[in-house]
């Protein structure tokens, strides 16, 4: 399947992967026609690209059918979730972080990074997919940094609650377009404080997923927020969270700021090295996450362009890439595949 900009989709061409709702619901089921209808409600909801089915990149595989299921039981739980951390019920809480567990599991086992990121986002669903993703990201950088089990699924916990103070702040401030003012940003420096005292009230959740909550915005460089923390003083597991967090937030449309080009966002990241990220998780995200997903469309420096269709691990920016002689989606035609490894003269210039 490819990744195509919601533009450039045409009518009665098939969903390639789900879209979900903020409370976890299909909104729209791999394999359904796209009407012109749905296109622009997609649209509307702030969708910028859906998977698109393509015969011609068939063994191009994003939807882990196992994983969406584990994925769609966790949104669910996130509203059930919430609510157990304000009502204080630690019992419930704990029992529906079971989900949780359960994801973190299957990716220890079985988990595909390049089958199990870029869930669509859409303008209703930003906040628990943000967090779901973000979960997901730092489960994977969990293993590439050699966690044991415990603490993935502590990690996981607190990643997928690290925003969860926001929820003690109002609405008008994290909704606001615009700048912020110097009084609401020093109340939005405050959710990771919140947050950690929401969750200290709960004796299920372990100190571990408290100090992500807390630390999440620290910065090696002690530029960071609310405590200022430098270096080892920011928990391990919070300087995962804090890499996986910023990623996928610049690589979202916000009310306020457009997304960074996926090869800005990722270079953003690495030149943190060493100042607001910890440079051994740096290289762990190097060696974990790419820059160009699976099926996505590149323009490359010798004036030919592709589709992503592997990716080479350690070589976040020099996938394999077929390119078509014909582009007419009904037709294969020719193609020859690329493997930038191979090609050091090649480079992508940008998603076309």
């Amino acid at each position: 399947m490819r990744l195509e900009f919601i533009n450039n989709v045409k009518e009665n061409e098939c969903l390639g992967k789900s879209i979900l709702s903020n409370n976890g619901t299909v909104l729209l089921r791999a394999g359904m026609k796209l009407s012109a209808s749905y296109i622009k409600k997609l649209s509307e909801l702030g969708v910028l690209y859906v998977y698109i089915q393509d015969d011609r990149l068939s063994d191009v595989e994003v939807e882990d059918e196992r994983f969406f299921e584990l994925k769609q039981v966790t949104l669910k739980s996130m509203s059930t979730v919430i609510k157990c951390v304000h009502d204080c019920n630690g019992k419930k809480l704990k029992e529906s972080l079971n989900s949780i567990g359960n994801m973190v599991n299957y990716i220890i086992e079985a988990g595909d990074v390049n089958s199990s990121l870029y869930d669509i986002k859409t303008h209703d669903n930003y906040t628990y997919v943000h967090s779901l993703d973000t979960c997901i990201m730092a489960t994977f950088l969990g293993v590439s940094s050699n966690l044991d089990k415990w603490e993935m699924k502590d990690l996981a916990v607190g990643a997928i609650l690290h925003d969860i103070g926001k929820t003690k702040i109002d609405n008008n401030i994290i909704n606001k377009k615009g700048k912020l003012t110097n009084e609401e940003y020093s109340e939005m420096k405050m959710h990771p404080v919140y947050g950690g005292e929401m969750l200290r009230k709960n004796y299920s959740i372990s100190d571990i997923a408290v100090n992500v909550v807390e630390q999440h915005h620290e910065r090696i460089d002690g530029k960071g927020y609310p405590f200022g923390l430098t270096g080892n003083q920011i928990s391990k597991f919070a300087k995962i969270v804090c890499i996986c967090d910023v990623y996928d937030a610049i690589s979202n449309d916000r009310a306020y700021r457009a997304k960074f080009k996926p090869n800005d966002a990722y270079e953003l990241i690495l030149s943190g090295s060493g100042t607001s990220f910890d440079e051994k998780m740096i290289i762990n995200f190097k060696n974990t996450f790419a820059i160009f997903p699976l099926g996505c469309r590149v323009k490359l420096s010798n004036g030919e362009e592709g589709y992503v269709i592997r990716q080479n691990k350690g070589f976040p920016d020099r996938p394999v890439i077929r390119v078509f002689s014909n582009e007419d989606n009904s037709n294969f035609g020719s193609f020859k595949e690329i493997d930038l490894l191979n090609f050091s003269s090649i480079v992508i210039e940008s998603i076309a």
